[in-house]
């Protein structure tokens, strides 16, 4: 993961050489080399897969490209805030890696899961969270809004399992655990957020240079204190991604560009709005690609 840009540009070399001083370990290697069940631990998985969006968010910009609108999908709205100039790189290296650590702790393992339902809208998916929740005592709540008929759910273990029973019986095309490492965006990640929320309040946030989507009110802000606070409010609060490209598209966003490892939120975005154009850049041959696609569109 990374590699190739890393072989390829020395801004992302250097990207890399700065995520290794900040966090006090050789993060190249285990992005590059593994192995992959310590880079599947929320702990490390987090920053690697900022460092890796930022080295390829600046091989971007050197090659001229600048983007309008930023958002990110969770732990991708710290990667828009430091390309929106917000916050600076190192610190947030350091503060997705204790996000990481915070967010695992939250929960003890086994104790929460999450699930992803397809082919239901928004609101019969909230129903499903509500009765789950009331019957077994326990939470599950919406998640991931992530398109118009993909919703991820979060919650205490038996309360996921039973969403995952009433959504099938309710016409859900499918319903399926998800393998995570804990139960992300609900309420049963408080101890996180009130252990991550000194952490963010102790960073200088700057007014965003350009205006960036938050997730939990799909709203564009570029004021700093509120980029911190919407952060915070992540943690517990579900990402509104339906909502926040529709909004930007609302804003006349024609050209969308996913930036770092993967293609998930390309696939999301044809979910949600098949018209719009979306390109991706994760190494040297899918920047080419898009930068031939940007001249021609320009």
């Amino acid at each position: 993961m990374g590699r190739d840009l890393a072989l390829a540009f020395p801004i992302a070399r250097q990207t890399f050489e700065e995520a290794n001083d900040a966090l006090g370990f050789d993060l190249a290697e285990l992005c590059f080399n593994g192995p992959e069940e310590q880079l599947r631990l929320t702990e490390f998985t987090q920053p690697a897969i900022f460092t890796v969006s930022v080295a390829a968010l600046r091989v971007l910009s050197a090659a001229g490209a600048a983007a309008d609108y930023l958002a990110g999908h969770s732990l991708g709205e710290y990667s828009a805030n430091v390309a929106a100039g917000a916050v600076e790189f190192a610190t947030t290296a350091r503060t997705v890696r204790r996000r990481g650590q915070l967010m695992q702790e939250a929960v003890p393992a086994g104790q929460g899961a999450m699930a992803a339902v397809l082919g239901m809208q928004v609101a019969a998916v909230v129903a499903v969270c509500q009765d789950a929740s009331r019957e077994v005592g326990a939470p599950v709540e919406p998640a991931n809004m992530n398109a118009p008929e993909q919703t991820v759910i979060s919650g205490a273990t038996a309360a996921v399992e039973r969403a995952i029973v009433l959504a099938k019986e309710r016409g859900a095309k499918r319903a399926v655990m998800l393998q995570v490492s804990a139960p992300f965006h609900c309420s049963l990640m408080q101890p996180a957020r009130d252990a991550l929320a000194p952490v963010l309040e102790g960073i200088a946030f700057s007014p965003a240079k350009t205006p960036v989507v938050v997730n939990v009110d799909a709203k564009l802000m570029t004021d700093g204190p509120e980029l911190r606070d919407a952060l915070i409010r992540q943690v517990t609060g579900a990402v509104r991604w339906t909502e926040s490209m529709q909004l930007l598209i609302a804003q006349g966003v024609t050209t969308f560009v996913e930036v770092g490892p993967g293609k998930v939120l390309s696939g999301l975005l044809r979910q949600i709005d098949r018209s719009q154009k979306c390109g991706q850049v994760e190494d040297p041959a899918s920047l080419e690609k898009l930068l031939a696609a940007l001249a021609v569109s320009q």
